[in-house]
């Protein structure tokens, strides 16, 4: 932003400013404002959120979901509508769907018009087995940035559809001193709840960082259907990553089953946050605590806090979720600890932090709906040290400056009231800084006000029946009551088929509003949200307190350190590389040519000095087939194109494990048993005509030199006609390919990794060596097999490349045909350095089919069982009204129904809004 426009807002902001020191100050409010200000517009943040269709899902379900990208930016003088507005930075987002052991299955890459993509993900039931997935979403400019502040979200996946073994567990640990005696109780049952009783078990723990097996052993399940497993270990490190695997005995068959122990890996931890920072001697100060189990859920406790001596000064309980707070004065010379008891009847100590002798604390009063309260105290050592001396104090709301003031140190104790419509909604950060630009408080704030998108849903009645039409209208309208131009997405699902804790709901408030600015896992965020009263209010204060928030550090901006810029925004698909002669000397000002086959999109740019070029600001869907030349450039036929090869987003392990369901089979009961019967009722025996077909042979590893050393006949065959449906041929391997095991994006022969040999395989492509980022790349019905070879036979593949094992994916051969006009142009015509490639294009989003019936009937085959009833995301309301109409087609399924609507409109207000009615 202009300076001329900064003043003006720094004059507004300056609102607790006193008389200035006599003393000259190292760095005053102004500057500290001055340089967050530029910060903030040299490196804007932005935010991802990603609306769902509903909360989980079965394997071969669709997923249909639409992401919002938004911004914060001064866009005017007053803060409060400076926030959520659609973003202007990037034009593209990608969403990316990862296993609970953190490896990609499969990357969306999504155009974003006006701050907002629609898309889908089809849940292939050979690639995506019963599990816990997390899904998140970002731009390439958010990569320069904390991925924890990507949008993630866990996603459960579930199955009943042939499977005759079905299973839950609990588990408990429980530490002493340095060994934890783990106990698991596992019930087995059939499809209709029956107990498999008296049937034999063989179990081992296993982890992948060591060869022998943690423990294992066997046992044969009682009357009820249970099996009691109990073991102790000292590596208690080593069950963060380990499983619990256990084979049971049905009809000659073993079923073998996972269970992962990390949620028994760690011991309670409670953590204490002394509001403003520090505890400070003398000063009376409010410090806040949080218990987490080992599933990364809060718990409750009760005990009390004593010093050194023995004394007690405070008694302490737990508040919600594994929160609370007490208030105490910290003495000189003192330590403190906390004796706590938890629910099962276990005991602990904790220290408290270390009390510090000379310091300031800021407390925060946030009770009144009008105006906070802030006020920060000085012990008389801070005093004696920095008398006369300024202290500054700002206060933030993600990028936005809303407050500043500074003030000389004459006094112990300072209290500011500052009006709450100064801020928008959402977390706020008041920071307090000494004359020399180092922190000396800081406090996270939650600032409520009434100034959402205010979206109405109705409909003329409140009862219908099955299969009914149901118009519905859609209302939008500002924070100040005029019709709003939004852009929303609407979800309509069975309430009975698919229930859900509300307070557990990810929602477009809780995300934009809370836990996009807070690090690490926020629990039961729609809880603050769902059913706002004083107590939902003074929790969210605690959550405050006790969560981390750590967006940049002050210390970097006023040192003027800017963080490495690696990924750019993007305004569009781009192609880039370089052009070089065959010598390797890179070619300034030659020709690049841009093509799509079969499509009308190209492309000429010219290189730069160094022979490098890019092609922006391309629009074309994914697997598409490309063509790049040098026709133009001086002796074309000899030059050498080298494409550049965007690096995917790393696997970075995901914050939100802590809602990874344990036992999907009972949590999605309801679920999975209706889609058990849309499975049941779509099972159609189609004619099957036999011909004659001429076998030819296939593509294999033998048609390439550096191959023919591998054995003629490999240990494992894949046929590509099995690839159908895979979003990527890497997703297919690692969950379809015998013999074969993935982990952390990488392949291991099963038997050893097993063992405890974690040495990867080799994988070749058509003859060359690749990696798995190359396999995200190729198209499934490019493929005509995938060999797995345990050993290198004559080859030496593993002495040169350091693995064991090779996994060789082999093309389908051109067809051979007559030869038309066009491939004899083709051929004919010399293609300059030509190559041909398949770049990553956008995924092009599918419609969601919503059925219509001429009227009421229940004559359709296995009737209409649907869960999700609507999904649509690009409802439009009325500039002028603010209104948009909707038509529901009800299914058969009766009970309650749920609509929920959520969006933005231009002015980056946001809102959601929740309607039920009744099928009869």
């Amino acid at each position: 932003m202009n300076f001329r426009k900064f003043v003006a807002v720094l004059s507004i902001l300056f609102l607790i400013c006193l008389s200035a020191s006599a003393q000259t100050d190292t760095v005053g409010v102004k500057s500290i404002v001055d340089k967050t200000i530029k910060y903030n517009a040299d490196f804007p943040l932005e935010k991802v959120y990603v609306h769902f269709d509903k909360p989980y899902y079965a394997a071969g379900d669709t997923i249909w979901f639409k992401a919002y990208v938004t911004s914060d930016m001064l866009a005017t003088e007053d803060m409060t509508k400076n926030k959520h507005l659609p973003s202007q930075i990037s034009k593209i987002v990608y969403v990316d769907i990862l296993t609970a052991k953190d490896s990609v299955i499969q990357i969306l890459k999504l155009p974003v018009t006006d701050g907002v993509a629609a898309g889908d993900i089809l849940l292939p039931k050979n690639v995506y087995k019963q599990g816990n997935y997390h899904v998140r979403a970002y731009t390439n400019w958010m990569r320069n940035f904390d991925p924890e502040y990507f949008f993630n979200k866990t996603i459960p996946i579930g199955t009943l559809v042939d499977r005759t073994v079905f299973s839950t567990i609990t588990l408990a640990g429980k530490f002493n001193e340095d060994k934890i005696k783990v106990d698991a109780i596992i019930h087995y049952y059939t499809a209709d709840g029956r107990d498999y009783a008296g049937r034999k078990v063989s179990w081992k723990v296993q982890n992948s960082e060591f060869e022998d097996n943690l423990s294992k052993g066997k046992g044969t399940t009682d009357s009820r259907g249970n099996l009691a497993v109990s073991f102790n270990t000292s590596k208690t490190a080593a069950l963060s990553t380990a499983m619990l695997i256990t084979g049971i005995e049905i009809n000659n068959n073993t079923t073998v089953n996972s269970y992962p122990l990390k949620n028994v890996a760690a011991p309670i931890d409670v953590q204490f946050f002394p509001e403003g920072g520090d505890m400070i001697t003398g000063i009376k100060t409010k410090v806040a605590f949080k218990a987490i189990k080992g599933d990364g859920m809060g718990t409750d406790f009760k005990g009390t806090v004593t010093d050194n001596g023995g004394a007690t000064v405070a008694t302490i309980a737990t508040q919600h979720l594994g929160m609370g707070f007490f208030e105490f004065t910290p003495a000189t010379g003192k330590t403190y600890k906390a004796n706590l008891t938890f629910p099962d009847g276990t005991q602990n100590t904790y220290d408290l932090p270390q009390v510090k002798d000379v310091g300031m604390t800021l407390s925060v009063n946030n009770t009144d709906p009008e105006k906070i309260t802030l006020t920060f105290a000085a012990n008389d050592a801070f005093i004696q040290a920095g008398k006369n001396k300024t202290i500054a104090i700002v206060g933030k709301s993600g990028q936005l400056v809303c407050y500043a003031g500074q003030v000389p140190l004459l006094s112990k104790l300072y209290t500011a009231t500052i009006p709450k419509a100064k801020f928008p909604s959402g977390v706020a950060q008041f920071t307090i800084f000494a004359s020399n630009g180092d922190v000396l408080a800081e406090r996270l704030a939650f600032i409520q006000r009434k100034d959402q998108l205010q979206l109405t849903l109705s409909t003329p009645k409140t009862s219908y029946t099955g299969r009914d039409l149901v118009p519905f209208t859609v209302g939008a309208k500002t924070p100040a009551n005029q019709p709003a131009l939004a852009n929303l997405s609407v979800t309509v699902i069975d309430d009975r088929k698919v229930p859900f804790d509300e307070n557990s709901e990810v929602t477009i408030l809780t995300h934009q509003l809370l836990t996009a600015d807070l690090k690490g896992y926020v629990e039961q965020p729609n809880y603050y949200f769902n059913k706002p009263s004083a107590a939902t209010a003074a929790d969210l204060d605690i959550l405050m307190l006790t969560q981390g928030y750590r967006r940049f550090v002050y210390k970097d901006i006023l040192a003027n350190k800017a963080p490495i810029v690696k990924y750019l925004p993007e305004e569009g698909i781009e192609v880039s590389g370089s052009l070089r002669t065959a010598t390797g000397m890179a070619v300034p000002r030659g020709t690049i040519n841009f093509y799509i086959k079969n499509m009308k999109i190209s492309s000429v740019v010219n290189t730069d000095a160094n022979g490098e070029f890019k092609i922006p600001k391309l629009f074309f869907p994914d697997s598409v087939k490309a063509v790049v030349n040098a026709r133009g450039s001086n002796n074309a036929n000899n030059l050498m194109i080298m494409l550049s090869n965007p690096q995917p987003q790393a696997a970075t392990p995901s914050f939100t494990t802590a809602a990874e369901l344990v036992n999907i089979d009972t949590a999605l009961n309801a679920y999975l048993q209706n889609d058990k019967k849309i499975a049941q009722n779509s099972r159609v025996i189609k004619e099957v005509v036999i011909k004659e077909v001429k076998i030819e042979k296939k593509a294999s590893h033998q048609d390439y030199p550096n191959l023919v050393g591998l054995s003629m006949m490999a240990d494992h065959t894949l046929d590509g006609s099995a690839l159908k449906g895979c979003p990527n041929i890497f997703a297919c391997i690692r969950s379809m390919m015998p013999g074969v095991i993935e982990n952390q994006n990488m392949l291991y022969l099963a038997r050893e990794y097993n063992s405890g040999r974690h040495i990867p395989m080799s994988i070749y492509m058509d003859g060359a060596v690749i990696d798995y980022t190359d396999l995200l790349t190729v198209l499934p019905d490019n493929i005509d097999q995938v060999e797995v070879f345990n050993t290198e036979g004559l080859s030496g593949i593993n002495r040169v490349n350091n693995t064991s094992g090779v996994l060789v994916v082999t093309s389908k051969k051109r067809v051979k045909g007559k030869l038309d006009k066009e491939l004899l142009a083709e051929l004919l015509t010399p293609q300059y350095s030509a190559r041909n490639f398949t770049p990553k294009g956008y995924y092009m989003a599918r419609s969601f089919y919503s059925p219509r019936y001429d009227a009421a009937k229940t004559g359709s085959f296995g009737g209409d069982l649907r869960t999700t009833i609507y999904w649509n995301p690009k409802v439009i309301t009325d500039k002028a009204t603010g209104a948009a109409t909707f038509d529901v087609t009800n299914a058969d399924g009766t009970g309650t129904y749920r609509a929920i609507i959520e969006g933005i409109d231009t002015d980056g207000n946001i809102g959601r809004t929740m309607y039920r009615y009744t099928v009869k």
